[in-house]
């Protein structure tokens, strides 16, 4: 079983910080991507931030400059530092991960629960 859990969301005022953080765990052989979507109401959800096992990392262009991605190999997690928050940063933030179970075994995606981000005044 492989469980991913996402933390840290919650209510900011415009221009405020938050910083999610995202752990997976059980039986991991190997963790590749790492990236966290987002989903507003009646908005498809979309990829905010990603980042490869050896650090690469990519942005959406509504993320760049103001969020950084980063992780934590030796702990199997993720974090996304959020500033200059705008209210249309709002939607509930998803954490995936591409996860390996046995070394012989194929890829799969695993998705958290979400956590809300509230940005308003």
């Amino acid at each position: 079983q492989v469980q991913v859990v996402e933390s840290g969301g919650g209510l900011v005022q415009p221009g405020g910080s938050l910083r999610l953080s995202c752990a997976a765990s059980g039986s991991i052989f190997s963790i590749s991507s790492m990236g966290w979507y987002r989903q507003a109401p009646g908005v498809q959800r979309e990829l905010v931030a990603g980042i490869t096992s050896g650090g690469d990392t990519n942005y959406a262009d509504s993320a760049k400059g103001r969020f950084t991605i980063s992780r934590d190999n030796a702990k199997n997690t993720v974090y996304l530092q959020m500033n200059s928050l705008k209210p249309e940063d709002t939607a509930v933030y998803y954490c995936a991960a591409a996860i390996q179970i046995r070394s012989w075994g194929s890829w799969s995606n695993y998705w958290g629960q979400g956590t809300q981000v509230t940005v308003s005044a």
